[in-house]
């Protein structure tokens, strides 16, 4: 067994530090010793997107990195994203009011993916295509929604009008 390692991390803006083995991926760092269990372990290759987290301000698959890789990172996971007090970030909202969810095992990817997507649609004061949409969520597999109500919860986040589906 290799000798273990301490990695220091700031997630959700909290400071975290813990031991492990060097091998250990950042997906199982985050969900086993962390305790953040919201940034799901899909295929484990980086295909599906489903272990997506911001990494000092970019979208990353935690499950192709090693802990010690984020060693004194900035960590945003999904469990970050609603105010203290609970208010859903405008994604989740969007996704809430779009239906954009299913069986919800792939949400917590998407809304990083889409996290990012909005923070640069809105810097570039950009208002994007459903083209553009589909091609940022293109990393992110979902098996069960068909992406429709997906690309009207970004159009939402980004501030674009939708209609939307029938109350809850």
């Amino acid at each position: 067994m290799a000798e273990k390692v301490t990695v220091r991390l700031k997630v959700n803006g909290r400071d975290y530090e813990g031991t492990c083995e060097p091998r250990k991926l950042l997906s199982d760092f985050i969900r086993q010793d962390l305790g953040l269990t919201g940034t799901h372990v899909g295929c484990e290759h980086g295909v599906c997107g489903a272990c997506t987290i911001i990494l000092d301000g970019r979208t990353v698959r935690s499950c192709l990195m090693f802990a010690v890789q984020a060693d004194g990172a900035e960590i945003l996971t999904v469990e970050g994203l609603a105010a203290p007090d609970g208010t859903l970030h405008p994604v989740q909202q969007a996704f809430w009011d779009q239906h954009g969810l299913q069986c919800g095992f792939c949400t917590p990817g998407f809304l990083m993916t889409v996290y990012e997507f909005v923070n640069q649609v809105k810097a570039r004061n950009h208002q994007p295509t459903e083209e553009e949409i589909r091609e940022a969520l293109s990393g992110n597999l979902c098996r069960c929604t068909g992406y429709v109500n997906i690309v009207k919860a970004v159009q939402q986040a980004c501030g674009i009008p939708v209609e939307s589906p029938v109350a809850h």
